[in-house]
């Protein structure tokens, strides 16, 4: 037997030799399909372990009817797509087959080779597409690992202790930590490591989304409920049914409608706006916020009940600056993922570089570190990085200038350009502020970039 990864496996289930022979012959010209041929039921179904792509069944066995055999492969793998093909050309059982998860249902005649065959090819591109998207699940899954969230200090420690737990678990997760601490990687690994693996992680960031359209973005809406509402839309709860809801900046949400996400999640159902129909659903919920909800509870601005539907098991991420040597750790992954993505030589921190970014509190945390870490990777000029520039100087001048979105590019020649209009183009005195090359400034203007 075939042992590709990419083979397709075909059964033919056939009580008349000549024909399973002219069919699986047929088949047999594609070289991705692996075939094999079955005389009765018993036998095609003691073989289902075998992980077969698709059943091409013979609707009338000696042993079992079609449709008894069909209902025993969908009970052993959903997955397995199976073909009916039969001497009768009978309407209603066509249909009554198809409803209960037959792929196809093909009458033998003369053209039964060409249709099986067309069938097939459909059923392989399908196929394909499948074996694509659970590689990439699993690789998503590897992702986000808890073993590959970075960090050895006793405070990511007693995080990754959490996590765990909440992994184990139900019960709804709070993430609290300051902008810039990884709220989101956390809510990942945390899904990512539970029985919701393979459902849908659904983030929602409550700051992104206008508050005249929180109601209908969370839970939905229906045609004509509201103007422009020209059809009927699924929420992001109902997205999330069977997996997880990330509420990121719960903080955030305005105070009239934190009763209807009360509501929600204590009955576990959502109504549509326009709709007084109850869809339920069954989301596993994570929230995350930079603000103390416990003040905000007490200023007004924070449900109490909501706080602590809300609290569950919580998670608080210390920020980068209690940390110690893993923002050394952290600065290494993301040079190692810069020279990765834009295919350069490996890059390493000068003792002179390290020691400046243990001494830095970077109040942007994470998101502050890669930023300067992969400006520093655009700057070296040779194997070695030998310093790093820190030009934040509070949290909001870094969330002013990643709020633009620039590209690596953009954002190291604006900064360039600030410089050199600073100093008056003084290419030298940019060169030794910025402890860059004066080679590179001098490509860059040669090439009229800034």
């Amino acid at each position: 037997m075939k042992n590709n990864k990419d083979t397709f496996r075909i059964f033919i289930v056939e009580d008349d030799i000549w024909y399973s022979e002219l069919l699986s012959y047929h088949l047999s010209l594609n070289p991705e399909y692996d075939i094999k041929c079955f005389s009765n039921a018993k036998d095609c179904l003691s073989c289902l372990y075998q992980n077969p792509a698709v059943v091409c069944l013979d609707y009338s066995l000696p042993d079992a009817t079609g449709e008894e055999v069909l209902k025993k492969i969908k009970q052993a793998n959903p997955d397995i797509q199976v073909v009916i093909i039969s001497g009768q050309e009978d309407i209603k059982t066509a249909v009554d087959l198809l409803k209960q998860g037959a792929y196809d249902y093909i009458v033998k005649d003369e053209d039964t080779k060409e249709r099986v065959w067309i069938t097939l090819n459909n059923i392989r591109q399908t196929f394909g597409l499948r074996q694509e998207i659970n590689y990439l699940k699993e690789e998503i899954v590897k992702k986000y690992d808890f073993e590959n969230i970075i960090g050895t200090s006793d405070a990511i420690r007693k995080t990754f202790s959490m996590m765990e737990k909440a992994a184990q678990s139900k019960i709804t997760v709070s993430i609290t930590g300051e902008t810039g601490t990884g709220k989101e990687v956390v809510a990942k690994a945390i899904h990512y490591n539970s029985d919701r693996r393979n459902k849908p992680f659904v983030p929602v960031n409550i700051t992104a989304i206008p508050k005249d359209l929180m109601e209908s973005e969370l839970f939905g809406h229906e045609k004509g409920s509201f103007t422009g509402a020209q059809t009927r839309r699924v929420g992001l709860f109902e997205e999330a049914d069977k997996g997880t809801i990330f509420l990121d900046e719960i903080g955030e949400m305005d105070i009239n409608l934190q009763a209807k996400l009360l509501r929600v999640l204590q009955e576990m159902e959502v109504k549509r706006v326009g709709s007084n129909k109850a869809v339920p659903i069954d989301v596993r919920v994570i929230v995350a916020t930079h603000k103390n909800l416990t003040e905000e509870v007490k200023n007004g601005n924070f449900r109490e009940d909501l706080y602590y539907r809300l609290l569950g098991l919580p998670i608080v991420l210390p920020p980068l600056r209690d940390r110690g040597n893993d923002t050394l750790l952290i600065a290494k992954y993301f040079i190692d993922q810069y020279c990765k993505e834009n295919k350069v030589k490996k890059l390493t921190l000068s003792t002179k570089a390290q020691n400046k970014l243990l001494d830095y509190p970077f109040p942007g945390n994470i998101r502050e570190l890669k930023a300067v870490i992969e400006l520093a990777c655009v700057m070296a000029d040779g194997n070695v990085i030998e310093d790093v520039n820190i030009i934040f100087n509070s949290t909001s001048s870094l969330a002013d200038l990643l709020s633009q979105e620039l590209t690596m590019e953009e954002y190291t020649y604006r900064i360039i350009r600030n410089y050199l209009e600073k100093y008056d183009r003084n290419v030298l005195l940019v060169a030794k502020k910025l402890d860059i090359g004066k080679s590179t400034i001098y490509r860059l203007i040669q090439s009229n970039k800034i």
